[in-house]
């Protein structure tokens, strides 16, 4: 079995990725906990919250985007 990771295909993506993990980590309020203890130190449970909510923002985002396209283009 070979040993592939999700990983973003662009440089854009990886940064916004970033983003989005420290802005879910403050609404958490775990980011004092991970500048104190670094990310290697956090639990499976807070690194699965913090996954888990950034799972959460990516489709809310990209439902907004599909109503968004889907009411601005011309009927057919």
């Amino acid at each position: 079995m070979t040993n592939r990771r999700n990983r973003p295909q662009l440089s854009q993506a990886k940064r916004a990725l970033e983003r989005l993990k420290y802005e879910v980590t403050e609404e958490l309020g775990l980011a004092d906990d991970i500048a104190e203890r670094g990310w290697g130190e956090m639990t499976t449970r807070e690194v699965g919250l913090i996954g888990g909510n950034m799972v959460k923002k990516m489709i809310r985002y990209a439902e907004r985007e599909m109503v968004a396209r889907a009411t601005s283009q011309p009927p057919q």
